[in-house]
């Protein structure tokens, strides 16, 4: 199979690693990794499953980093490589003229998107449990803070990087209160960003690593082929969660229609990183790079809760392992 292209910019800059030569798999990781420790700043206790862009010819990003007292933040972070990253030790302070928009309960695992002429966050926010909450910079200055999208319990907003058929659309994982011992991806859509319906079931859990729930990734990339989402999945194993990711490609024009998805998983804790933290054995995609030209995804994921790691793919490589069965 041969023949897939990514619809987007180049990005020449992007970090990025060659397989090694003894590797035959899909997914390799960096070999420096992890690329961010648990406490890039005084205060903090652990950065993870956080989200990069490009940004003015280099790169920006928004981070979960707890702190110490172990709240759930979110704050900006700019890097000339992708890799070494300078992370704000101040969260946050997002700007509406509702205090109730802006209300501070917690925030954690953003994504970033630009769409049309913005960047876009999503994260988990707390209103009352968590829902999903959503705000727009142009310079990861000033972040402007839009309604939340939906009613609690909700995680893993996740927007498409462009408007289908004139709507706006958001995959995410309906919840409970608790550490979530279930959950399907849904898709959502709006004309405006603020008010969210005509929702849509995409796929939920099967067997194996992706038995107990799922939960969508970095922001879908667009393909010749379709929609190449990866996501993560759960199982309950005899010593807790097991947390790995995987990919599934969905339809262009309706994306809750599910062309392929993984049956093995492209990236499990393996590494002492991946298994030892605040959390073991999770790894936790937020965020992806691509290079349109070449195809090349550089993916960031949380490890363990603790950490953060880098890993490289391309579209090909990852559309070939969907359609061959993997």
């Amino acid at each position: 199979m041969s023949g897939v292209k990514v619809i987007g910019e180049a990005l020449a800059n992007m970090p990025w690693q060659e397989r090694p030569e003894d590797s035959n798999e899909v997914v390799w990781r960096y070999s420096e990794n992890p690329i961010i420790p648990r406490n890039p700043f005084p205060g903090a206790n652990s950065t993870f499953n956080s989200a990069a862009v490009a940004f003015n010819g280099k790169f920006a990003g928004v981070f979960r980093c707890d702190s110490t007292a172990r709240e759930m933040q979110i704050h900006v972070g700019f890097s000339d490589d992708g890799i070494n990253w300078q992370i704000n030790p101040e969260r946050i302070e997002f700007i509406n003229e509702d205090p109730e928009v802006t209300r501070w309960e917690y925030a954690y695992d953003p994504r970033v998107v630009w769409i049309e002429d913005r960047y876009y966050i999503t994260w988990c926010n707390g209103y009352h449990g968590p829902t999903i909450g959503v705000a727009w910079t142009k310079d990861f200055q000033t972040f402007h803070q839009l309604e939340n999208a939906f009613l609690i319990f909700n995680r893993n907003g996740v927007l498409f990087p462009r408007r289908i058929n004139g709507k706006y659309m958001m995959l995410s994982r309906p919840s409970d209160n608790g550490h979530t011992p279930f959950g399907d991806i849904f898709l959502s859509q709006s004309p405006d960003m603020e008010h969210w319906g005509c929702h849509r079931h995409v796929m939920g859990t099967t067997d194996g690593w992706q038995s107990t729930k799922i939960g969508a990734g970095p922001i879908p990339i667009e393909t010749s082929e379709g929609w190449l989402m990866i996501y993560h999945g759960v199982l309950t194993s005899c010593n807790g969660f097991v947390y790995s990711f995987g990919a599934a490609l969905l339809d262009l024009d309706a994306p809750w229609k599910v062309l392929y998805r993984s049956k093995n998983f492209l990236i499990a804790p393996w590494q002492q990183y991946e298994c030892v933290g605040d959390v073991p054995n999770v790894t936790f995609p937020c965020a992806a790079l691509t290079d349109a030209p070449t195809g090349r995804i550089a993916i960031y994921y949380g490890c363990a809760d603790t950490v953060t790691g880098l890993c490289f793919t391309t579209a090909q490589a990852v559309i070939d392992h969907l359609k061959a069965g993997n």
